[in-house]
């Protein structure tokens, strides 16, 4: 792993899981400085976000809930398997930063014996297709090495054919896939950025060529891959610079498998506008025009996304033009300017995508 745990907090509950003692062992033979310790009262600062404690927690809540969207605009209609909260990686814009007034590093240790609920949930509507992922309150795969959400969850889905499951990720932590006997129904999606922004903005995660080698070795190893350029973000030169991530992608993989590939503008509530300056004083993710969007967000300025979606789509489908390209959070007339289609609403863009689904599995 490429981040450090100096702590591990066992809240009340978690004990009695056999994921703790797992996760106790392994940061144990580690040799690393990680201790384990009952929950901490005292609350770090509020700016602080602790990544440096993992909190294992029995949590009592849903586990499988859909993907809030946001009002005013299309969602892809997804669901979200609710894992765990907060993220290693220190990326300047991260909504997680004000999205959660928790800290540190979270992980539910009883979502192995949650499993057979959810199953049951599944395979009681076996006409509707569930795209599912871990993705949007962590990252997918950069606990994995130590939390081992791959070797749960990999058998679980490739059962099921109503169901996908999608691993979004900006790490190169793949061991645990390529080592998995299931490749099917499977998404392995990376997150990627122009490589001014992601080496300026994506803390503690690897460069795009690492992430883009590790895709290349999922895709041959089976898997169907997927990408999200989300969030875009402009800056001196970004036309050139997400070129040049274009051709890196062009050099690593085969774009014959890629399910899906989704963009999305910088858009953030205002209260993040505070926290990003405080905790990275450095960036120049808020240097951009943005009005408040209708869903309260801050969002560039309508003819600034449109050219950015714009541009974007010339460039991809030069290279291929079945990339199952799609808007994440955008409005119909967005759509329509920028993409010349549009799903008019959240069921049409559910629609498109599980038909990719159908056609890749």
């Amino acid at each position: 792993m490429d981040f450090s745990i100096s702590r591990v907090l066992v809240e009340q509950g978690a004990e009695k899981h056999a994921l703790t003692q797992e996760i106790i062992g392994k940061i144990n033979e580690s040799h690393s400085e990680g201790k384990a310790e009952s929950r901490d009262r005292q609350a770090p600062p509020v700016m602080d976000m602790d990544k440096g404690s993992l909190r294992l927690i029995d949590f009592p809540g849903e586990f499988l809930k859909p993907c809030p969207g946001t009002k005013g605009y299309i969602c892809c209609g997804y669901q979200i398997l609710h894992v765990g909260t907060n993220c290693p990686l220190d990326c300047s814009y991260c909504i997680l930063q004000a999205y959660f007034n928790q800290p540190s590093l979270r992980v539910f240790v009883n979502l192995e014996e949650k499993l057979s609920a959810i199953g049951g949930f599944l395979d009681c509507q076996t006409e509707k297709i569930f795209r599912i992922g871990t993705g949007e309150f962590t990252d997918s795969l950069a606990l994995d090495p130590l939390v081992g959400w791959s070797d749960m969850l990999l058998s679980f889905f490739a059962a099921r054919k109503n169901a996908v499951l999608e691993l979004k990720t900006k790490t190169d932590h793949i061991a645990g896939l390529l080592s998995a006997k299931n490749r099917d129904r499977i998404i392995v999606s990376w997150s990627l950025n122009s490589p001014h922004i992601s080496a300026r903005e994506e803390h503690g995660a690897p460069g795009l060529r690492k992430r883009l080698v590790a895709a290349k070795q999922c895709q041959e190893e089976g898997y169907a891959l997927g990408f999200h350029f989300d969030p875009l973000i402009q800056h001196p030169d970004w036309k050139e610079g997400y070129m040049r991530t274009l051709e890196l992608m062009d050099q690593m993989v085969d774009p014959k498998r890629i399910i899906w590939l989704s963009l999305g503008c910088f858009r953030y509530m205002p209260i993040l506008k505070r926290i990003i300056r405080k905790r990275h004083p450095d960036t120049s993710v808020l240097d951009g025009e943005f009005i408040a969007g209708l869903d309260g967000k801050m969002r560039y300025f309508k003819p600034i996304r449109v050219e950015m979606y714009g541009f974007m789509k010339e460039k991809l489908e030069q290279w291929y033009r079945d990339l199952g390209l799609y808007l994440c959070m955008e409005s119909d007339d967005v759509w329509q300017k920028s993409l010349g289609w549009s799903p008019t609403e959240t069921a049409g863009l559910s629609d498109f995508l599980d038909e990719r689904v159908s056609r890749f599995f």
